[in-house]
């Protein structure tokens, strides 16, 4: 099993699991026919298995990566950093982190990053609160960091640090535990002065996409629920001024990367997705065919690159890294698991069905071709609403086995999750909580 490899400069970056190890290895290459060199086994860790990888930041010319490791299920991280071409860590440990977010300056000096407060210098129902931003200088200890952040009279705020492409500004993502809706606020990078508050209402969720010269873009369902992207020139903040590039759509946007001067735009077409690219002026520029119904599981690429490269799995696809070649417009399996299955034997479509309300619900059926659909096979109905959480297409070696003895897998996108947008979301919680179930039932009545 591989991930979507990140390239940073001749670098490219990857995870492999040979299917029996606890944790994936990080590899690195030189390109993408050159041989694979060990970077990080996280296995050798702690003897016992106890101690995960967690998170991963790499430089901007690849040549340093900052990782993050946990013990024992812990949230708490310390963050480490290890020379690419020697695999060798510097003696630096950085300690007191949880959901750390590494931005490092493009001149490799060092890199910003958001902490807690050390154990017991706050009331311990507050360990979780008061995240600050500091800097660290490579090949110093941490304590010689510098503050460059900090809200204590909002104390629940929490700071996510990240440098532009461009490497001209730092921006700080603001989040409020688990709320969606989101604040920012930046500074350019070689600056000492305060930060300025571009987006601070907690008015609606923005995620900041890339930045032409002053202008930001952001992904954001402000006055639209199922996403849009938006432009802020930071030199003419005020909202009277900021541009729609691209408009709310009937299907929703899962998450957006910018890939060779375009955005490359994941949506949710009747829960799977769809890939579309735009100009930066929100212009059409074609889609991405994928292989089949499925799911884009990640997507990795860079403002300035020529290629992306993107996870993508369904009932009967295991998940595959394919390589997007913009120059000539080409899909390709880069890398993909092996198995002793013929997907070719089965298929999987989509139907609709009708809740008890009149509300339109899609399930998806996969089973053998030429399968008579007469009710007389054992069948296997899953479904989840809640949380905002899609149930997109999605591979199980367990299902195949299902299918091979002749059963058929359906599975039911019901109200509460994300299939389409924040209307379909808050029609299956609280006072209409009863519409999930009955979505399910009539999914069964259905078949």
């Amino acid at each position: 099993r591989y991930s979507a490899p990140l390239k940073r400069e001749q670098h490219y970056f990857f995870s492999h699991n040979t299917g029996l190890q606890n944790q994936a290895v990080l590899y690195t290459q030189a390109s993408l026919e050159g041989q694979p060199a060990l970077l990080l086994d996280p296995n050798t860790l702690s003897p016992d298995g106890t101690v995960a990888l967690t998170t991963q930041a790499y430089s901007h010319d690849g040549s340093l990566l900052a990782y993050g490791v946990s013990a024992s299920g812990s949230d708490w991280q310390e963050i480490k950093v290890r020379r690419v071409d020697f695999a060798e860590d510097y003696p630096e440990v950085i300690r007191w982190c949880k959901f750390a977010s590494i931005a490092w300056k493009h001149d490799n000096s060092g890199f910003y990053y958001n902490r807690l407060p050390t154990p017991g210098s706050v009331p311990e129902e507050d360990q979780s609160c008061y995240s600050q931003v500091y800097w660290h200088t490579l090949g110093t200890s941490q304590d010689m960091d510098q503050l460059i952040y900090e809200r204590p009279e909002a104390k629940e705020l929490s700071f996510s640090p990240l440098i532009t492409d461009d490497g001209t500004y730092l921006i700080l993502h603001v989040w409020l535990g688990t709320d969606p809706k989101s604040r920012v606020y930046y500074r350019e990078v070689e600056s000492s002065g305060p930060f300025i508050r571009l987006l601070d209402d907690f008015d609606a969720a923005y995620q900041f996409i890339y930045n032409n010269g002053p202008a930001f873009y952001f992904q954001t369902d402000l006055d639209a629920p199922r996403g849009r992207i938006i432009a802020i020139d930071t030199d003419r903040p005020e909202r009277a001024n900021w541009r729609e590039v691209l408009p709310e759509q009937a299907d929703v946007i899962a998450f957006t990367n910018a890939v060779h001067q375009q955005f490359v735009v994941i949506y949710k077409h009747d829960a799977h997705h769809l890939v579309k690219k735009y100009s930066l002026d929100g212009a059409l520029l074609g889609e991405i065919a994928l292989p089949t119904l499925g799911s884009i599981v990640e997507i990795t690429g860079e403002p300035g690159d020529s290629e992306a490269f993107l996870t993508f799995t369904s009932f009967l696809y295991p998940p595959t890294v394919l390589r997007y070649d913009f120059l000539s417009d080409q899909l390709k399996i880069w890398r993909g698991p092996h198995l002793n299955f013929d997907p070719t034997q089965y298929e999987t479509e989509q139907v609709f069905y009708t809740s008890r309300d009149g509300t339109r619900v899609p399930m998806f059926l996969t089973h053998k071709k030429g399968l008579t659909l007469d009710g007389t096979h054992p069948t296997f109905l899953y479904g989840y609403g809640g949380f905002n959480i899609s149930l997109t297409p999605a591979f199980s070696s367990h299902n195949l086995l299902w299918l091979e003895c002749g059963g058929i897998y359906a599975q039911a996108n019901l109200r509460g999750g994300d299939e389409y947008g924040e209307e379909w979301h808050l029609d299956g919680m609280l006072e209409k909580k009863q519409h999930v179930f009955d979505d399910f039932s009539a999914a069964a009545e259905w078949l």
